[in-house]
């Protein structure tokens, strides 16, 4: 006797339903999840700027700062995603700097605001100031690596805290991990790129 052939079942109205709500309460709890890191580490940078007596804006400076002087002193990156040919083309000194208008661009902030910014770092130790060789004109800003040792003191026992999280995950679950936080960051860096560039809106907008 033949059995009659079974087939899946076709998901009705009531099952899609079902799924597209699941979706929607992984998407508002991964959506919960990033909000929660991103604010403890808003807080940790909080409490750093302020046991240096900074302000907030100041430790998005230094980060861009550091990021400008890329591993080991050398100028491989920028403030943010500009080429690194933008730091500048002099002596190794020279290109592991950022500049102040590179700075204003990635805070988003005015030339007045960063002057002020580099005057509260470099007071504090952190940065320094000096005139490019081949144009006087140019003020390149530098991390002061003597200042590490302060971020160091700071932010060592957050990365302690990391590696204890990372010891929960296989290798193949980090790399996972990885890719979508790296995907994470690009996206929300585009979009931000986006809303600093496009023209503001005019009254009559929204028709």
């Amino acid at each position: 006797m033949t059995l009659p052939q079974q087939h899946a079942p076709v998901p009705g109205p009531e099952t899609t339903g079902e799924a597209k709500a699941d979706r929607q309460i992984e998407r508002r709890e991964l959506g919960r999840l990033l909000q929660g890191l991103a604010s403890e580490m808003n807080l940790l940078g909080h409490d750093f700027a302020a046991s240096q007596g900074l302000h907030a804006t100041d430790v998005q400076a230094l980060l861009a700062v550091m990021r400008g002087a890329g591993p080991g002193g050398a100028g491989t990156g920028t403030a943010g995603t500009e080429p690194a040919a933008r730091i500048g083309t002099g002596p190794p000194a020279e290109a592991a700097a950022v500049t102040p208008g590179l700075l204003r661009e990635e805070l988003g902030i005015t030339s007045g605001a960063v002057t002020a910014v580099l005057d509260r770092l470099e007071r504090a130790g952190h940065v320094h100031r000096s005139r490019d060789s081949a144009d006087r004109r140019q003020v390149r800003v530098h991390y002061n690596p003597g200042a590490s040792r302060i971020a160091t003191a700071w932010f060592t026992p957050v990365a302690e805290r990391t590696d204890i999280v990372r010891a929960d995950f296989t290798p193949a679950e980090l790399q996972v991990v990885a890719r979508f936080l790296g995907r994470m960051t690009e996206e929300l860096a585009a979009l931000r790129q986006e809303r600093r560039t496009a023209p503001e809106a005019g009254p009559d907008a929204a028709g």
